[in-house]
């Protein structure tokens, strides 16, 4: 009977660490299906079952360890050393915030001090006519970057297993929050409010997992374009510089923006529809529908609506800073088509740029509405928009 409790003790001792960071960082197969629930038990009530167990053990061990044989001592010896070692592993190396770090040193440089090259991908936002950009290849690593942009607090985030960025507000239910990463689900990271320990997806800004799940935090509007792109936009812009502490993660991921870094959870798949192909993915109250990023630079624009949406999707040139735009104005649904200064609509034969601006023609000077796009990866796209539409 002892050496059957023994034998439970040590399995729940061993097994509850291992599965504990299984399920929450990208191990084979641990990202496919839906255990946040027992991941997040885990992570709660661990330290509870660490004492179960060892209860257990010593329960098992209590007058009966002084007769065991040498062999049975050493192995038990070895089973403790071993477990030492994995409860290093796990609580201090695999971890996702023992692996991934917010800057030390948080640098926003005007464009005259900037050493960031301009033709790195940014997500940019803008509030209140005070703009700011955020190196992809700096916040891939870090995961999140805190700041305050016209005086409002915001947390950048970006998750390059999906290649997704979001920017949201921190405060949850009227409290500003910080929080930590704390692993993935379902390839995408989760972050850990520090009051309520409620898990939030990245990608959605949902509470997924804990006392607030099912709430949303507030989701700032954002751009993806190359630094170039954002600057001829926003030439006040501040751009967030590399730390120098992070010098040699951030050389892991050279190479991200193109889709050519070597680790194969980043790298992109270069067809269409596979597993890390890109995408652009725009969502209209309950309607999402993805677009091929390949079709778009063969073709430049795409043409499309979503219900009360019509809308353009075009790449600029540099075939990396992409917009989508209403393509209503005055209330008339415009057609467009390519030109050598940019776009021009077929209804009045007026010329647009890539600012979303009418440069010449009838409607000059007026402004096209920007709709939210994503780019990211078909798999992290379809997972998180169940039942989205594609554009073939």
């Amino acid at each position: 009977m002892k050496h059957f409790l023994l034998v439970i003790g040590l399995l729940l001792l061993f097994g509850a660490e291992i599965v504990r960071v299984y399920f929450i960082m990208p191990f084979p197969g641990s990202q496919r299906s839906d255990t946040i629930g027992i991941a997040y038990f885990l992570n709660g009530y661990i330290a509870y079952i660490r004492i179960a167990a060892f209860l257990l053990i010593v329960f098992a061990l209590y007058n009966s360890f002084r007769y065991w044989r040498k062999w049975q001592k050493g192995l038990l010896i070895f089973l403790i050393l071993l477990y030492t070692g994995i409860f290093y592993l796990v609580n201090f190396k695999f971890l996702a915030d023992k692996m991934f770090y917010q800057p030390r040193t948080k640098n926003l440089a005007p464009v005259t001090a900037n050493k960031v090259s301009t033709d790195k991908l940014v997500v940019g936002v803008t509030i209140n006519n005070e703009s700011k950009a955020y190196p992809i290849e700096i916040i891939g690593y870090h995961h999140q970057v805190q700041d305050t942009v016209s005086g409002e607090a915001i947390i950048v985030t970006y998750c390059t297993v999906c290649r997704t960025g979001r920017i949201f507000s921190p405060f949850v239910n009227g409290k500003k929050e910080s929080f930590r990463l704390v692993g993935m689900d379902h390839f995408n990271a989760m972050f850990e409010d520090a009051t309520t320990k409620s898990w939030w997806q990245q990608a959605t800004g949902i509470a997924i997992a804990g006392p607030l799940k099912g709430q949303s935090l507030k989701e700032i509007p954002s751009q993806q374009m190359r630094l170039s792109a954002w600057l001829r936009l926003n030439p006040n812009s501040l751009v967030l510089q590399p730390d120098p502490a992070f010098k040699k993660e951030y050389d892991e991921l050279t190479g991200y923006d193109k889709g050519l870094v070597k680790s194969s959870l980043e790298k992109r798949d270069s067809g269409s529809w596979k597993f890390k192909s890109w995408i652009l993915g725009i969502q209209q109250n309950h309607f999402s529908k993805a677009y091929d990023w390949n079709k778009l630079i063969a073709e430049k624009i795409i043409i499309d609506s979503l219900p009360q949406l019509p809308f353009i999707l075009t790449v600029e040139p540099d075939s990396a800073s992409f917009h989508a735009w209403n393509r209503t104005i005055n209330n008339q649904v415009l057609g467009f088509m390519t030109d050598s200064k940019g776009l021009k609509d077929s209804n009045t034969g007026s010329v647009w740029n890539f600012d979303g601006l009418c440069i010449d023609g009838p409607l000059k000077g007026q402004h096209l509405l920007p709709v939210h796009v994503s780019q990211e990866f078909w798999h992290s796209w379809q997972t998180f928009h169940p039942g989205t539409l594609t554009g073939k």
